[in-house]
């Protein structure tokens, strides 16, 4: 008789983290952020500029590109179910993200070893210009991504 396996494929484990995470996440739902997609150390979320995100040069104010990064950065990192949190974090702003623009950040794995890992995320806007590249280093805390939310 074949031993039946239940546990979750790593993308079904992925996918379980980014919803457990967000359901807790109240920033990145009051932003209106979006998740598109979630994998084993990926993530692409989406934001669109909004009228209270322009600042002073007519641009979408970088702490707001730099929380969408960051939250990219977050779930690409916490998608294995081992709670993780940012180290360190850098961002360079090449471009203007203007009102109305649909931005996309996209996290990607760059290392993961012992209790750190890499990320690098690149910010595009809906025509594939770059706004912003971001660089994230987390570090991995006891616990799981998923039992957080039963702590809440």
């Amino acid at each position: 008789m074949a031993e039946q396996n239940d546990a979750p494929t790593a993308q079904q484990l992925a996918e379980a983290c980014a919803a457990s995470m967000y359901e807790r996440d109240l920033a990145v739902r009051h932003l209106g952020i979006a998740i598109l997609r979630v994998a084993p150390g990926e993530a692409d979320l989406q934001m669109s500029v909004g009228e209270t995100m322009i600042q002073g040069h007519n641009s979408c104010h970088g702490g707001y590109l730099f929380t969408l990064a960051d939250s990219a950065f977050a779930y690409a990192c916490n998608s294995y179910d081992e709670a993780c949190v940012a180290q360190g974090c850098s961002i360079d702003y090449i471009a203007p993200g203007r009102l109305g623009d649909v931005l996309t950040a996209r996290a990607t794995q760059v290392s993961r070893s012992g209790r750190t890992s890499n990320y690098d995320v690149r910010i595009e806007n809906q025509h594939g210009q770059l706004i912003a590249v971001f660089h994230g280093k987390s570090y991995r805390i006891r616990g799981s991504v998923r039992q957080l939310e039963n702590e809440a």
